[in-house]
């Protein structure tokens, strides 16, 4: 069984067990997190497809950490004018455990 749900402008095909970092929440860690945005759910080869959102359907996960993602580098340069701008990046997280699918 699987589902794809939409959280932070992104969409994730998630099951039972995994564990996944999405776009930072506002939630304290060891919580539980209901997510209600569930566009397709899939059982046994019998598949729902929302429209938008499946009716009904909900995701429990559990926030295991905040943090932050790996730097990312901005550097730009005009060449012959001693330009240089560099600036660094984290996008912050939240890492989530899907406990539940509720179809």
């Amino acid at each position: 069984m699987y589902a794809v749900i939409a959280s932070g402008g992104k969409q994730y095909k998630v099951q039972e067990g995994d564990i996944i970092n999405v776009e930072k929440l506002a939630v304290a860690e060891g919580e539980s997190l209901t997510i209600d945005q569930v566009l397709l759910v899939a059982k046994d080869g019998d598949v729902k497809v929302g429209t938008p959102t499946v009716a009904g359907a909900s995701i429990v996960a559990k926030v295991i950490e905040h943090g932050k993602g790996d730097k990312v580098i901005a550097f730009r340069y005009k060449p012959k004018k001693s330009v240089r701008v560099k600036k660094g990046h984290r996008q912050p997280y939240t890492k989530l455990a899907i406990e539940k699918i509720n179809a």
